[in-house]
């Protein structure tokens, strides 16, 4: 049995990339950066940030998605696989990149940023994140100051 999931959380780098292909499939890349906080060790040496950069794939209705509301600077939670491949440049040397190709994919900007924040499932399917106000026998708003007793 193997694995290969990738979990990111990080912010874009640069606005996605678009494009469509002959059969009209949306295919969408970007990089994101995720960074290590730095600290201080107990001797009083500075350790600094360390960011890495990942190269972001998206495909289909992930990349539709993309192309409407992920920008540079978004914050975003990325699940996905690790693909690794290779060609040719045009002196003829062997080039390697390794990218993340998302499965799921979560924009978790604050509400001001957009209308409303989506979270894309598995299924490609946009859900609006956003409260529902619940059931209150007892009408009015659901705010603790205004219970009936």
């Amino acid at each position: 049995m193997s694995v290969n999931k990738v979990i990111l959380i990080g912010n874009v780098g640069k606005d996605p990339d678009i494009r469509y292909l002959d059969n009209n499939v949306c295919v969408a890349s970007f990089t994101l950066a995720t960074t290590e906080r730095g600290y201080t060790t107990a001797s009083g040496a500075q350790i600094p940030d360390r960011t890495e950069w990942h190269n972001i794939v998206l495909w289909r209705g992930l990349a539709e998605i993309a192309e409407k509301y992920v920008r540079k600077g978004s914050p975003l939670y990325i699940e996905g696989k690790i693909r690794t491949r290779s060609w040719d440049d045009k002196s003829g040397v062997r080039r390697y990149t390794t990218e993340i190709y998302a499965d799921n994919m979560e924009l978790l900007g604050r509400k001001s940023d957009m209308t409303a924040t989506p979270t894309v499932n598995p299924t490609h399917q946009m859900q609006p994140q956003q409260t529902q106000p619940e059931n209150n026998p007892f009408g009015g708003n659901n705010s603790s100051d205004d219970l009936p007793f």
